[in-house]
């Protein structure tokens, strides 16, 4: 593969696949289950402290390991194709395929804000429940439109989203600050004033609205659910850093570029996001925060600060801010099913690259799967599911850092886990934590998705069922 990704184009690779719709929507539900600015801003301190944690961590294999793939590699390595196959399974059925049907859906949505037509038109084909929208249509354009941009070279990619990372990271820096200068009535002070209490169970009416008069004091083990229920938001909204990994057979300097990028692009999104988050304090009351009109909370904001222009502020914003981070998961997810059709664990023809150096094959796959996610209906409801699996995965990675240290010390490091062991440990113990408490509070969010992940067993014993006959 041709190294045409330099230290920049990794970062911004990073930022843009991390940032997309979910720091725009996710803290009105983190409100609902905490009831509380000052909870809010601890969560996503959490989630901020995981991430960098696990891209540090992920720095050691990644310089150990410096191909392409990523953390599939990783986990086919340490330890071994199974479990491979397991990540890259879930990967290719709803991780990534789903994350990229669900930020071109937003696309949609925040599109139909500026052509109210789109909201408004009858569906073109309805069935029960089941319907085709002009939304749905347009969610899969941006798809099939970047990934043929991406199969005309790795260059085309690296240049859209250079620009597009490039123009959300400006326009939120500029949210940021207009967040504190133009509000008229600050709220920050009320949404503090409770200090540590919490509040939830909240009632909803007959049709489905949560009421406001439903807060309720919570403590103990009851906010420790509510914690965990918060953290799904805000792990979705921050997951996506490790694709960087994914490209690494295409990045120059790999050993060093990966390890820089994943730690310098973590932090800066989470010290964003914390940003975003007290400017949504700033510029709302609690209330206006936990039932913002279909959890649009920048939208509430923006309306707040710049009045009926909001709206269009952020609708245009988000519009950039999905489409960067769809090419970034559409960039870098290819490479991953490639490198397992190398491995005889996908589709034989994946393996090719085109004429301009990129694996065109897997990635009309991946845009196909993911254009059939879009029309499905489900993916929203797959995408609950996975937070839960991608946490999982991480830690499993996360701890083959440790596992590796013991089993082959011997191994030259190029870059080694900055404060081992407390990193990856840290990364373990929130992570379990945060895992343990949605097993028992909130069982939507994991059986669904590890079952999932589960019915790729069977598929990798047929796949690998001639080996074993020789064997």
């Amino acid at each position: 593969m041709q190294k045409k990704l330099k230290l920049w184009d990794a970062i911004m690779l990073v930022m843009g696949s991390m940032i997309g719709s979910g720091i725009f929507i996710v803290s009105a539900d983190m409100v609902r289950n905490l009831g509380s600015g000052f909870w809010l801003i601890i969560v996503w301190i959490i989630t901020g402290i995981m991430t960098v944690a696990a891209a540090i961590s992920y720095g050691e294999l990644s310089a150990l390991f410096p191909k392409a793939g990523g953390q599939y590699t990783y986990l086919k390595e340490i330890f071994g194709r199974r479990m491979g196959f397991l990540y890259g399974w879930g990967l290719f059925t709803v991780i990534q395929t789903g994350t990229i049907a669900a930020v071109a859906m937003a696309f949609g949505k925040f599109t139909a804000y500026l052509i109210p037509s789109l909201n408004d038109a009858a569906p073109l084909f309805q069935s029960g429940e089941f319907k085709i929208t002009w939304i749905q249509i347009l969610a899969i354009g941006v798809i099939l439109l970047l990934t043929y941009i991406n199969t005309r070279g790795v260059q085309s990619g690296k240049l859209l989203q250079n620009v597009f990372t490039g123009s959300k990271i400006i326009a939120l820096l500029g949210l940021i600050a207009v967040g504190f200068i133009l509000v008229d009535v600050s709220h920050m002070a009320e949404n503090f004033s409770l200090g540590m209490d919490s509040f939830n169970n909240l009632k909803k009416d007959l049709s489905g609205n949560f009421l406001k008069e439903g807060w309720e004091p919570i403590g103990g083990m009851t906010l420790l659910g509510g914690i965990a229920a918060a953290m799904v938001g805000s792990v979705f909204s921050s997951v996506a850093w490790e694709s960087v990994t994914f490209v690494s057979g295409e990045v120059e300097n790999p050993k060093k570029n990966i390890v820089k990028s994943m730690i310098y692009g973590t932090s800066a999104v989470m010290i964003l996001y914390l940003a975003v988050n007290f400017v949504y304090l700033n510029a709302l009351d609690r209330d206006s925060i936990a039932f913002a009109a279909n959890d649009r909370v920048a939208v509430a904001a923006s309306q707040n600060i710049f009045g009926s222009a909001g709206t269009i502020i952020i609708a245009i914003l988000v519009m950039v801010s999905t489409f960067g981070c769809d090419n970034g998961l559409i960039l870098a997810g290819a490479r991953v099913f490639q490198t397992m059709a190398k491995d005889g664990m996908f589709f034989k023809s994946a393996e090719k690259n085109n004429k301009n150096e990129v694996p065109e094959n897997a990635l009309w796959m991946q845009g196909i799967w993911a254009s059939v996610l879009c029309l499905s209906g489900q993916y929203g409801n797959l995408l609950d599911m996975i937070s839960f699996v991608i946490v999982l995965f991480y830690m499993i990675t996360v701890f083959g850092v440790i596992y590796l240290r013991f089993k082959k010390p011997e191994l030259e490091r190029p870059y080694k886990t900055w404060l081992y062991p407390v990193t990856p440990i840290i990364y373990l113990l929130i992570g379990t934590g945060f895992c343990v408490l949605l097993l028992i509070y909130k069982q939507q969010y994991t059986w669904p998705g590890f079952l999932m992940v589960l019915l790729g067993l069977p598929v990798y014993y047929f796949i690998n069922r001639k080996k074993t006959a020789d064997q």
